[in-house]
């Protein structure tokens, strides 16, 4: 039978200014482990720990711009892209425009604090 998710968890965010992040699904909202998928919103000058997780993350971003920092550089993923950053790498997310950013983040498996690996 498939479930209804009737409304998201809302969870603590990592990061330099309070960020709003909802889980329909994953290990807080769903108890799904296979994936995670999530409503950020993120305010101007909002930055986050690097962290070098053991998922994959697809992320759309709905408005504004997200950018995502790796080893040798960044890309600014605006309203109507996406970004795949995939396990094992460094990478570190921000949102330097004035408007901040709204994004659909999906994890494979799903976000787990013990597997995100942020810097110190």
């Amino acid at each position: 039978m498939p479930q209804l998710i009737e409304k998201p968890t809302r969870i603590e965010a990592a990061g330099n200014k309070p960020k709003l992040i909802d889980e329909y699904i994953g290990r807080v909202n769903s108890k799904t482990e296979t994936a995670s998928i999530a409503h950020m919103q993120s305010p101007s000058g909002w930055i986050e720990p690097g962290q070098r997780p053991e998922f994959d993350e697809f992320t759309i971003v709905l408005k504004g711009m997200l950018r995502v920092e790796y080893e040798s550089g960044f890309i600014e993923v605006r309203a109507g892209q996406a970004v795949i950053a995939n396990k094992g790498e460094w990478i570190r997310y921000s949102t330097p425009e004035e408007e901040g950013a709204e994004y659909i983040a999906i994890c494979l498996p799903a976000f787990s604090p013990e597997t995100v690996h942020r810097d110190a």
